[in-house]
């Protein structure tokens, strides 16, 4: 199908976001000088990148775009709303009003939308978060050639819009991808019917979703990590919600959510590809003029979130492997101690038993799991929010090695705080910044990143601050920062399956030190 109207499970396409930056291992890179010769290359790639110009409008409402003259374009509003904000009596409100997005609005009903984003040859998608939820399309980024009856209504539909700049990007006022896609997620975030026919659908479809998680065992464990980690907390409840909830979600709920969190300064309007800044800018003005602005009612506070060193652990003899996550408490994005935790992260990395490589493996870990054939494989991980995060590892293992592979996990997280060399950290920064430019490899990816840093940092940090700032790591910044927030700190822990090996809390919680002398 040339085009489609879609839209990810939003725990999965969460878990997406949480490891944007993943480590990746390639057998026989060598351990000498010529590893260091990706940095030069890395430097002139992030002085290549396009600027990203940032406007904002008179309601709050913030516009970035980066045009790198690609062939396609993406377009999309990054909203600061997710499941953080909701309650225990309406959690999973933002994703059901995500599934609400596409069912029609008060201009298009859904096989109107559904034709139209197909006629476009474009992706519709949208996702929710903890913090977030987002809103985007895809297509190319020329004109887009139409039949004669609806190219008609469009220039009519243009010509009530002397407001919107056209001639210093769009050659004869054709209507542009970017204009419709503007006009369509304008239009499904400000004027959806939620009708109550497709408010009992969606939510049969959502319980149906749930069922589907519920068998992803790395969802459910990291689900059950937040729960423990954060416990009584907004970020402790799931992003779907409880099934009790989902049965009694009604459309008052969703308008509430709406003219509660749908406000001009917590929305960023992104676009990244073929587009102009200008011509978003006008199109941003007319279609999201009248939303409203921080004036117009109070910003709801962010609801605090506390760590709680605990564990949660669900015991099943019948599986065959076991699920463990195991964390501790981080830092939130904007933290000077966000990027030695992302090295260091990096240092820790990841391995499958697909990997192979053996002893040329450059993570210590990753050499002594596929030696000693400890686990079937094993991710670090760094998850931010505003104002906390969990670095940790996740691992799945066979029931007999689950005690020597958390054993050698912490061997290593002490490592990190008393041992690591230059050697190691040089290695990690180099892995760091060349998967943080893999990862900005089109449209979609680079306005991603747009919309995340506009929310997360109020501006998109430059790769040349970004890789100065990664630079500026040595062994001695990864033991101060490390022994910070993992020495001797209580862990939250996640387990599910056979997991009788898994040694009890104290044990675990003594070993996150070593005795010095």
């Amino acid at each position: 199908m040339a085009a489609s109207l879609q839209r990810l499970t939003s725990v999965g396409r969460y878990f997406l976001q949480r490891h944007l930056v993943k480590t990746r291992y390639f057998n026989g890179l060598p351990v000498g000088p010529r590893r260091l010769l990706a940095t030069p290359a890395a430097h002139q790639v992030a002085l290549n990148v396009p600027e990203t110009k940032v406007t904002t409008l008179e309601n709050g409402l913030r516009v970035a775009s980066e045009d790198s003259g690609l062939t396609t374009c993406t377009v999309g509003l990054w909203i600061d709303a997710g499941s953080r904000y909701e309650n225990e009596r309406n959690n999973g409100t933002a994703h059901f009003l995500e599934h609400m997005a596409f069912k029609g609005t008060r201009k298009r009903s859904q096989l109107d939308l559904e034709l139209e984003i197909e006629n476009m040859g474009a992706h519709l998608n949208a996702y929710t978060s903890r913090e977030q939820t987002v809103y985007y399309a895809k297509a190319f980024s020329k004109d887009l050639p139409r039949g004669a009856e609806q190219q008609k209504t469009l220039l009519i539909d243009m010509s009530e819009r002397p407001n919107v700049v056209y001639s210093s990007c769009v050659f004869d006022k054709t209507p542009s991808f970017l204009y419709l896609a503007v006009e369509v997620l304008a239009d499904i975030i400000q004027n959806s019917t939620l009708g109550e026919a497709e408010i009992e659908r969606e939510r049969g479809v959502i319980l149906r979703e749930m069922q589907e998680v519920e068998t992803n065992l790395q969802e459910v464990v990291f689900d059950y990590l937040h729960a423990t980690a954060y416990q009584s907390t907004a970020l402790g409840r799931t992003i779907l919600g409880p099934t009790e909830n989902i049965k009694t979600i009604n459309r008052g709920d969703l308008v509430e959510y709406i003219t509660t969190h749908y406000k001009g300064p917590r929305i960023v309007l992104a676009a990244a590809g073929g587009v102009c800044h200008q011509e978003l800018i006008s199109l941003a003005r007319f279609h999201f003029g009248k939303l409203p602005s921080r004036d117009q009612g109070e910003v709801p506070a962010l609801p605090p979130c506390h760590f709680t060193g605990s564990e949660i652990r669900v015991r099943d003899d019948k599986m065959p492997l076991a699920y463990i996550a195991i964390a501790v408490e981080a830092v939130g994005w904007s933290h000077p101690d966000t990027i030695p935790l992302m090295v260091a992260n990096t240092l820790i990395g990841n391995w499958d038993r697909s990997f192979g490589g053996g002893v040329n493996l450059s993570s210590k870990l990753a050499q002594m799991a596929c030696q000693g054939n400890l686990c079937h494989s094993f991710q670090s991980f760094n998850t931010c929010y505003t104002d906390t995060g969990l670095w940790g590892l996740y691992m799945v293992c066979e029931p007999g090695t689950i005690g020597d592979m958390m054993r050698f996990t912490q061997m290593e997280w002490m490592s990190l705080c008393t041992s690591v060399t230059e050697s190691e950290v040089a290695r990690a920064k180099n892995l760091l910044k060349t998967n943080m430019l893999l990862h900005l490899d089109g449209s979609t990816p680079i306005c991603e990143d747009i919309g995340r840093q506009m929310l997360c940092y109020s501006r998109r940090i430059p790769l040349h601050e970004l890789e100065a700032r990664i630079d500026a790591i040595d062994s001695n910044t990864i033991k101060e920062v490390c022994t910070k927030y993992i020495y001797n700190r209580a862990p939250a822990i996640a387990a599910v399956g056979p997991i009788e090996q898994l040694p009890d809390y104290n044990q675990i919680r003594s070993g996150m030190f070593w005795m010095r002398s």
